[in-house]
């Protein structure tokens, strides 16, 4: 009864966070074609959300990205409408593991981040694995603890707010978007983030990321900043790759005023 009452308290909650908040704006930085024409099979795309809950997120990790899907191309297993252009897979926080189209992030500051050297096998299992979650139910327990961090400046020191993502039920069918994503890279040993040998001459500050990353892989539980800053992975920038040349840039120029 208890847990049947939690599940629907958090089912709505999870509702009203994934609404978009007013207050928060996302702007692209690239066209729709462009973003389509570098994502490839495998590319991990980070999300500035402007939903209620990715403002606690961007809070908690001090990080422009509050989400992040797995670009799984043209596949008809997900999809048969090419229309749509690429398709994503996501922990949506109401809906649950699921595809999405690649136009749902048009408008949307969004972020590539792509591993390297994978081969064109172990990128199908890195996609295997996501599509073999969907379905899963979001982990509603990270809802409620997440819900409490949603005011402006919640009373957390700054060196233990990445601790707060140490959050979940721990059952495997429910996922978060980029612990899920994380896993399925580490599936195929691919590393997220680094291991750091410290020596006794090492500053407080080393030794303070030290101790993050420990505790992020104790967890194993990643936020999507966490692709953005592993050495790992390699950022791609779609304006840059369709061919960029400053030259070709129009400017709007000055209008001179006369005495």
């Amino acid at each position: 009864m208890m847990d049947s009452l939690l599940n629907r308290l958090g089912y709505r909650l999870a509702r009203y966070l994934s609404r978009s908040d007013e207050e928060q704006q996302s702007i692209t930085t690239c066209s729709r074609k462009a973003l389509e024409q570098s994502l490839q099979p495998g590319d991990i795309l980070l999300i500035e959300g402007t939903s209620r809950i990715s403002t606690a997120i961007k809070y908690i990790t001090q990080s422009t990205w509050s989400h992040v899907a797995l670009n799984v191309g043209y596949d008809e297993e997900v999809s048969d409408d090419e229309g749509e252009g690429p398709w994503l897979i996501e922990a949506d926080v109401a809906e649950g593991v699921r595809a999405v189209p690649l136009a749902k992030y048009c408008h949307m500051h969004v972020r590539i981040c792509r591993a390297v050297g994978l081969s064109s096998d172990e990128i199908r299992k890195v996609i295997d694995y996501m599509k073999e979650r969907i379905g899963y139910q979001y982990d509603l327990k990270n809802i409620l603890d997440l819900a409490r961090y949603l005011i402006r400046t919640p009373p957390v020191p700054e060196r233990h707010r990445r601790k707060l993502l140490a959050l979940g039920s721990g059952d495997p069918t429910k996922a978060i978007c980029s612990s899920l994503i994380a896993q399925a890279f580490q599936g195929v040993n691919y590393p997220i983030l680094p291991t750091i040998d410290l020596d006794e001459n090492s500053n407080r500050a080393e030794v303070k990321l030290q101790e993050e990353i420990l505790h992020i892989r104790h967890h194993s539980l990643f936020a999507p900043r966490d692709f953005d800053v592993s050495p790992y992975f390699q950022i791609v920038k779609p304006t840059i790759e369709a061919g960029f040349d400053y030259k070709q840039l129009t400017w709007a120029q000055k209008s001179s005023v006369e005495n």
